[in-house]
């Protein structure tokens, strides 16, 4: 694929690196030997080889270990050692899975493993399955065992403790490939954390645009962590799965800039899918009663920052505006009476400087300008 006139390196999933390493290690397992390269088949067909980076064999094990190749993208797993020891199991149990050092375990339900159980998805525990399949046939009584070196620490980098897996990463793909710059990865961590939060029973959750905007939505409503939504730039992503998966009440939080341009009807706010318009944000000031003289500096500001600042030396109240028309964006993607949607507005500093009340999503009224 390309990117900026570049040609991107697609890469592996930990899951495939999971599944290579495997099947190395079952089959030095059952023949005495490693082999030079391992090949294994991807959900797609494909069949990529990968060479083994570490083996050990020992009293009734044997392990081996890929090094993950996320290709170009800028993945924080990139580089990891992933690792697979391979044990005979007790006859008729079939292949299991146990979490290694570096490898977390999922204490939350919600997610697509019960608690207690590796965070080794159902994708590549398949993968691993098949793998060690090619090379056992029928023979399928294995615990395997995933680790990772310095997964604990890579973990940090990731919403796992969020999420509630804990002990490291997880061990994750579909396909089985690693697309630079995807947003599928992201996404789906969204997907998970909504989940998780309805598991727990929860009737409000707050997806933020970044940092300063997911601090500030906690302390305004107290809300423990795990209501808390990394949703970044996929305003969409998240109220499309809210619709089908809904929660009684749904808060979006984020910097001016992105609001404004939630207002002016993006559900991706993304820099590189368009940027915010300070024409449209001079209108939108001019409707809320701004003058002549303050229309014309905001349309020539350099930012939305600027923009916002300029109306707030001038009283003006900007941001209920454009919370109000962000309000009318979101709801039209989740059109659920029976979820109460909130847009909160925050500047650099974390202050609130727009809002709207908690109002159920199918209202096509006007809303209140704040609470």
């Amino acid at each position: 694929m390309e990117a900026d006139g570049k040609n991107l390196r697609r890469g592996w999933t930990t899951g495939t690196c999971a599944a290579a390493a495997s099947k190395a290690a079952c089959l030095a397992l059952v023949s005495g030997r490693f082999p030079d390269m391992v090949e294994v088949t991807l959900p797609g067909g494909q069949r990529p080889s990968f060479a083994l980076a570490m083996e050990e064999t020992g009293e009734g094990f044997a392990k081996a270990g890929i090094v993950k190749d996320a290709g170009d993208d800028p993945d924080v797993t990139h580089g990891a050692l992933i690792m697979s020891t391979v044990r005979r199991g007790a006859a008729g149990s079939g292949i299991s899975f146990k979490a290694g050092k570096g490898v977390g375990v999922v204490t939350r339900p919600g997610l697509p493993l019960p608690p207690g159980e590796p965070s080794i998805n159902p994708m590549p525990r398949k993968m691993i399955a098949q793998a060690i399949a090619e090379v056992a046939g029928d023979e399928t009584d294995f615990e395997v065992e995933i680790s990772v070196a310095d997964g604990e620490k890579i973990a940090e980098k990731t919403l796992n403790g969020r999420l509630g897996i804990l002990g490291g990463i997880s061990i994750l793909g579909t396909t089985g490939i690693v697309i630079p710059f995807s947003c599928s990865a992201w996404i789906h961590s969204i997907w998970r954390g909504i989940d998780v939060a309805r598991a727990a029973g929860l009737a409000h959750v707050a997806g933020s645009t970044g940092n300063t905007s997911e601090k500030a939505v906690q302390a305004h409503h107290a809300l423990p962590e795990i209501a808390l939504i990394d949703m970044g730039d996929f305003v969409g992503g998240m109220l499309k799965y809210l619709r089908d998966h809904p929660v009684p009440k749904v808060t979006i939080a984020g910097g001016v800039a992105k609001m404004t341009k939630l207002a002016q009807g993006m559900l991706d706010v993304h820099s590189k899918r368009g940027l915010a318009d300070l024409e449209a944000l001079a209108k939108v000031a001019a409707e809320a009663g701004a003058a002549p003289e303050l229309v014309e500096r905001i349309a020539a500001a350099n930012t939305v920052a600027e923009a916002f600042a300029l109306a707030g030396r001038s009283g003006l109240p900007l941001g209920d505006h454009i919370a109000a028309l962000a309000w009318k964006t979101a709801a039209k993607a989740l059109r659920d009476p029976q979820i109460a949607l909130e847009i909160l507005v925050y500047n650099r500093e974390g202050r609130l400087v727009g809002q709207t009340p908690f109002t159920p999503s199918d209202h096509s009224e006007s809303l209140p300008l704040s609470v």
